[in-house]
């Protein structure tokens, strides 16, 4: 007999932390529905999570560019609960590599490689997150 498995939602993606002064400026550039990347002013590198200082250099010059966030899948895990949650790391094109959810994809349909795309959910009223869809 086959079973049914749902697509993840974002229902099982982690509350965001409070906001804090490194990452409250990202929070809301991400709020408008935009990718961002912090990139240093120093070494032009892109990093990611949004911090105060570059972890390549460590110059406080880091600036908000935008960047169409499209990926791919370099590793992910499937947490089989109800419903399922895929944690993943997601390679960004010509950026950093970054820890996420993969949401509205069946776990069946997911592939190491796969493309995917940002995508912002709320959860329960709360601040839009940013998780990943496939592209």
């Amino acid at each position: 007999m086959a079973t049914s498995v749902s697509a993840p939602t974002v229902a099982a993606a982690a509350t965001p932390p409070d906001s804090n002064p490194e990452t409250a400026a990202f929070r809301q550039l991400m709020a408008q529905g935009k990718f961002f990347l912090p990139v240093c002013g120093t070494c032009a590198k892109a990093h990611w999570y949004p911090r105060a200082f570059c972890p390549f250099c460590f110059s406080d010059d880091i600036s908000a560019t935008e960047n169409p966030g499209e990926g791919t899948v370099y590793s992910y895990s499937v947490m089989n609960v109800n419903p399922p949650v895929v944690i993943a790391y997601v390679q960004i094109n010509d950026g950093p590599t970054m820890l996420t959810n993969l949401v509205d994809i069946a776990p069946g349909q997911l592939a190491i490689g796969m493309k995917v795309k940002p995508a912002w959910r709320s959860k329960d009223g709360g601040p839009p997150l940013l998780v990943f869809t496939a592209g």
